[in-house]
């Protein structure tokens, strides 16, 4: 990780230094690839793939970098507001494409993981290196995801899982 990086990530939550005047911005306003800096080449690319499916499936999406959650979120507008649809998170040794109406979403490929761990909405899919992305299922399941999230929670009905 690179001396901009690790100043970045070692600031206070909610502001990140980006100037060596020590000017300071919001979070939201890292660029997701100084966010990813920190990750190994392999974490890097996989992230970057998953991030091209979101932007592939979703093209309006709102892409920042959510540094409290250390991951990328993914908002969807409706109207005048957005709201968060999606994440790509990664770790040290594997990245999650992530749905935050997951419970609700159909899973037909069998990919969506989460259940097992009583998680309330959140469903997601997890990508080590080596393994293959099923770049289609995962379009469909992000353009799933995103109308789940223009609906009001009235409308989702009963969770699939």
């Amino acid at each position: 990780m690179g001396h901009r990086a690790r100043a970045l990530l070692a600031r206070p939550r909610g502001f990140r230094e980006l100037s060596p005047s020590g000017a300071q911005v919001p979070a939201e306003h890292i660029p997701p690839e100084l966010f990813l800096a920190g990750y190994p080449d392999g974490i890097r690319d996989i992230a970057d793939r998953l991030r091209s499916v979101v932007h592939e499936a979703v093209s309006e999406a709102i892409e920042r970098v959510r540094t409290g959650w250390r991951l990328i979120g993914y908002d969807v507008p409706i109207g005048r507001r957005t709201r968060y649809f999606a994440f790509v998170a990664p770790e040290p040794e594997h990245v999650h494409l992530g749905f935050e109406y997951g419970i609700w979403m159909a899973d037909p490929d069998g990919l969506l993981q989460g259940a097992h761990l009583d998680l309330k909405k959140v469903r997601y899919t997890t990508y080590r290196l080596g393994d293959a992305i099923p770049t289609d299922a995962l379009v469909r399941y992000t353009r799933e995801a995103a109308e789940l999230a223009r609906l009001g929670l009235g409308a989702r009905g009963t969770p699939s899982r």
